[in-house]
């Protein structure tokens, strides 16, 4: 293992993210945003798991460990997070380390990580997936709460999160809860891709981007849209996902475009390519950054008001019922009919994306980092 040098910037972090490199989804895509590249914003030795099949374009300053028996529940729960404290205690010089930041308060990096490294200051980040996932499995409600005691700080990206963290674990300190929020790659900001003009809009071009799970509500956008014609869909998902859509679709009459699983780049080409991002998600979501990321690219954002959207995105997009096909049918009709609606959600979109630099969360994990050591 090479020496590493405690950076100017502030302290080197340990962080782990318990997914195989190269999986999809908007806490993957913030956690290589922030702690690996050439430069990484963040100093950090930053872990994942090694993926079964080799992936092209790993970030540089990723390690990864091979650790098999990913679960959520009983002993081999217990015996999944000893396998990986024992890989990274293999890994990490603890005196190299200033700060841990423990990825979600769920899932089995986290506690691993903690018994590996158990005198560093902790900063844990809560994902949506955290509270889904403590929800629907006792064990990792156990994780959940076992980790906000042992955090330092319990960052949240909305007040959302935060309301719906304490209803799952009542007994937490408030005074550790700090709100910061994610953010996009400012180059974005600066530099979006070109939006080519177009004159007619007699047909909507829908993009749907991201994983197709239960919570994100794919479902009930494809049944929303049986019925109402003129609307064009694209979807850009993890193609096995795209596939198990396939009999709804089929059963529905819904013509979907499949684009892939887009690289960052890639998708932010599509944004400009299509009129609307749907997002019908059902539950909530932690922050929504592709909801941030299309606005950046002046793509409008029709969205399910639940809890985090209707925060982050508000009245720069516009909130719709996907489960209604009516009000959905409505929203559609009036971003293609309504004069002047389109750009003035494209102004306020951008608006409201230049609002989430992700130097500003960068600064501010930081600024908590040195607090702590």
């Amino acid at each position: 293992m090479s020496p590493l040098v405690r950076p100017a910037a502030g302290p080197l972090a340990a962080t782990f993210l318990d997914l195989p490199a190269g999986s999809p989804g908007g806490s993957v895509e913030l956690f290589l945003d922030l702690y690996t590249g050439d430069k990484p914003l963040i100093p950090a030795r930053a872990f994942m798991l090694a993926p079964t099949r080799p992936k092209a374009h790993l970030p540089a300053g990723l390690d990864l460990l091979t650790v098999a028996g990913k679960c959520l529940e009983g002993a081999a729960f217990g015996r999944y997070v000893g396998a990986l404290r024992r890989a990274l205690v293999t890994a990490i010089d603890p005196a190299q380390i200033g700060v841990l930041h423990l990825q979600h308060l769920t899932f089995g990096a986290t506690p691993a990580l903690l018994r590996a490294l158990p005198a560093h200051p902790r900063i844990a980040l809560v994902h949506g997936t955290d509270l889904i996932f403590a929800e629907a499995h006792r064990d990792q409600l156990q994780v959940l709460r076992e980790t906000a005691r042992a955090a330092d700080v319990i960052v949240v990206p909305t007040g959302a999160m935060a309301d719906h963290l304490l209803k799952l674990a009542p007994q937490i300190d408030r005074r550790k809860i700090v709100r910061v929020p994610w953010g996009i790659p400012d180059h974005l900001l600066t530099d979006p891709p070109a939006r080519p003009a177009r004159t007619s809009t007699s047909h909507l071009r829908l993009l749907y981007a991201g994983r197709l799970t239960a919570e994100k509500g794919a479902e009930h956008l494809i049944a929303g849209l049986a019925p109402i014609p003129g609307a064009e869909l694209s979807i850009a998902a993890p193609r096995a996902q795209f596939h198990a859509l396939a009999p709804l679709l089929q059963r529905t009459g819904v013509r979907a475009r499949y684009l892939g699983w887009l690289r960052r780049p890639q998708l932010w080409k599509a944004f400009a390519e299509h009129d609307v991002l749907v997002m019908p998600s059902t539950t909530l979501e932690a922050m929504g950054l592709v909801a941030l990321e299309a606005q950046a690219c002046s793509l409008p954002v029709l969205y399910q008001p639940v809890p985090g959207l209707n925060e982050v995105v508000a009245a720069s997009g516009l909130a719709t019922d996907f489960t209604h096909s009516a009000a959905l049918a409505r929203d559609l009709d009036r971003l293609r009919t309504a004069p002047g609606l389109l750009p003035a959600l494209r102004q306020a979109g951008y608006a409201n994306a230049a609002r989430f630099p992700l130097t500003a969360t960068t600064q501010a994990l930081a600024d908590l980092g040195r607090q702590l050591t």
